[in-house]
């Protein structure tokens, strides 16, 4: 339980009831042409706010009033239009953004870092400082609670400091304990607190939060926001082990990530054993779990956002929700009123940190339409509001439809890997746009109604027995390089046995075709090591739909690297269940005599296989529909 505010002046008799006051009395202390601090969301003083918006006096003209992000309701729009004051934020989320647009509000562009000294320094001036706080202990102590920022530099700078004393404000630890003295007023709040009320998540974003976690490792430290994503991603994370958070916010998806056991912030270089945040944003029950918790750390935004800071901690994840992406890697953060996500000033020094942390990723995620059904991956994103052009920062980008690894691609690599994890009614005339700006090869199969058969359901990996993990998935048309680079691994036996001729090069026009595949003929299975978005292509597995049957040709390569495991036999079982599925009755195959590895993968196979050799090559056939008693030839037979 929070505590309560204890008024009755017969029971307590603590210094801070000399300093309390009516909003109309500290109200009447301001000077024209004042600059007032506002604490932020939860902690927003929503009494005096409140007081100060309503009141009629004639000294409140030509006010300055600053907050980092303005989230409350207390400053409405119509507040905006007049002339007692003018907003200024660093933020242009949540209620700013259209003022900011409309010349009604002043965005101050600044790294997040940097706000506190900008304010100690007095570049920005603050002549009041309006802070909500918890009631004071017996020693005179308070809390800033969940909104730290840039309060205490703010207190330090102004000439009048006011506390507004909440019960419903929860006792917070870190750099967030002020003492009565540190005050010249304090008013009794009589507003309820401003909270978030959790969102359902839509299953789009389940699909894309399975993707995201997907790249998060053992031992990775976190950046959260308030965006579907982060209350989409938690349960994902729930089976992670000891992961750290390094948070602007602290949110319900953290919350319940911290109590399934996944975070223990042990291998952070900095705050090791903490969650380090600035503010918390959200529903009751957080803000009665935050109350005296001592695994949360709240600290100002010059400790919070310092790029030396973020980077002392090993495997630190950004995760930035995006609004647009396009074919270059560049992309825009949301914008307009409800945001309350990571812009560019918050945005840039956690990608520095990033970038500097040991095995560090960036990872722009998003869906691949909005709400509206239009494109979110596009040709270009110029002209968009809160864009980032620097396209060298992204590492990876992922939608619902699978993850894009943008490190070490070229431009017209990176073209093809988005387009593959575009909503699939997208990919046509983005891959027409490409060519047309010279992105891609002018020859390049335009992927038409084949883009809307990939089978993005079918994923899977498997551990073999001498431990290595790979992961299977249909083949996509921007593996064309990793199925150059596998063909080009092997020998020219191998060469010979997948193609039955001496084939010597595999040029562009060639393996274009080959991994552009009709799903509705065709399935081709690829086996990948390595985390999701890098991983190399090491084998690949695919049947073709014979002509005027329900039968289906099939083939195997595997990189001779990794002969040997099962991954071959792995693969055939993969293929066989998915052609029964989709109504094939039976596989047929030609191998080489002397290919005693592919025989023996048949020969494992639980179905029966009849063979019969003509021309030094055999010709398998496996019937899906026979049963196993069922007489036949076996390869088993021949070996």
């Amino acid at each position: 339980m929070l505590e309560n505010l204890r008024l009755n002046k017969k029971k307590d008799k603590g210094p801070w009831l000399e300093k309390l006051a009516a909003p109309e009395k500290v109200l009447a202390k301001i000077k024209p042409g004042s600059c007032i601090f506002l604490s932020t969301g939860v902690a927003e003083p929503r009494t005096l706010v409140k007081s100060l918006m309503n009141s009629q006096a004639h000294n409140l003209q030509d006010l300055e009033v600053i907050q980092m992000i303005s989230l409350g309701d207390a400053i409405c729009g119509q507040d905006l239009n007049n002339q007692k004051f003018r907003l200024k934020t660093f933020f242009s989320g949540w209620v700013a953004s259209e003022p900011i647009s409309s010349g009604l509000v002043d965005l101050i562009p600044a790294n997040f870092s940097r706000i506190p000294r900008l304010i100690e320094t007095g570049r920005i001036r603050i002549d009041v400082a309006f802070v909500k706080i918890t009631p004071f202990d017996d020693s005179g102590y308070a809390s800033l609670g969940v909104s730290v920022d840039i309060a205490r530099q703010a207190m330090e700078q102004a000439d009048i400091v006011v506390g507004e004393i909440s019960d419903t404000m929860p006792r917070t630890y870190g750099d967030t304990f002020v003492h009565v003295n540190d005050f010249d007023y304090l008013v009794e709040n009589q507003e309820p607190p401003i909270l978030f009320p959790r969102a359902p998540v839509p299953e789009v974003f389940d699909r894309l939060a399975r993707n995201v976690a997907s790249l998060i490792s053992d031992g990775s430290c976190l950046s959260f926001s308030m965006e579907p994503l982060f209350e989409a991603l938690w349960p994902h994370l729930a089976k992670k082990k000891d992961l750290g958070l390094h948070s602007g916010f602290f949110s319900d998806p953290l919350m319940d990530l911290v109590k399934s056991g996944a975070v223990t912030n042990r291998n952070k270089g900095s705050f090791r054993g903490k969650c380090l945040v600035s503010y918390a944003l959200g529903s009751q029950e957080l803000m009665d779990w935050l109350d005296k918790n001592p695994l949360v750390e709240f600290q100002a935004l010059d400790v919070l956002a310092s790029p030396a800071l973020i980077s002392q901690n090993p495997q630190t994840v950004a995760i930035l929700p995006a609004r647009r992406v396009d074919l270059s890697g560049q992309f825009a953060f949301h914008y307009g009123r409800g945001n309350v996500g990571m812009g560019p000033g918050e945005a840039g020094e956690y990608v520095i940190g990033t970038r500097m942390s040991r095995k560090g990723r960036v990872i722009v995620a998003l869906p691949s339409r909005n709400k509206k059904g239009k494109p979110n991956i596009v040709l270009s994103v110029e002209g968009y509001p809160n864009s980032i052009t620097n396209a060298e920062i992204v590492d990876i980008v992922v939608t619902e439809y699978g993850v894009a690894n943008m490190m070490g691609r070229s431009l017209r690599e990176r073209a093809q890997v988005l387009i593959d994890i575009a909503h699939p009614d997208d990919r046509q005339e983005l891959m027409e746009e490409a060519k047309e700006k010279n992105l891609l090869y002018k020859d390049q199969i335009c992927v038409g109604a084949m883009g809307q058969l990939y089978p993005h359901q079918i994923s899977e990996s498997h551990t073999f027995r001498d431990g290595t993990t790979v992961r299977f998935r249909p083949i996509r048309p921007s593996d064309e390089e990793e199925m150059r680079r596998l063909f080009y691994r092997f020998s020219s036996e191998a060469v010979y046995y997948r193609y039955f001729s001496p084939v010597k090069t595999m040029p562009h026009s060639k393996m274009q075709e080959y991994v552009n595949v009709d799903y509705s003929q065709a399935m081709s299975i690829v086996g990948l090591v390595g985390e999701p978005g890098q991983g190399r292509v090491i084998a690949e597995a695919r049947y073709v739909k014979l002509t005027d049957s329900n039968w289906a040709d099939s083939a195997f390569i595997v990189d001779e690297n990794y002969g040997g495991r099962g991954i071959a036999s792995f693969m055939l079982d993969m293929l066989i269940r998915i052609a029964k599925e989709r109504g094939i009755e039976g596989f047929t195959s030609d191998v080489l005599s002397t290919n005693k590895a592919m025989m023996k993968v048949y020969e494992k196979s639980k179905l029966p296989v009849k063979a019969s050799l003509a021309d030094g090559a055999y010709h398998l056939t496996m019937d899906f529909t026979a049963p196993d008693s069922a007489q036949a030839r076996l390869v088993k037979g021949i070996l």
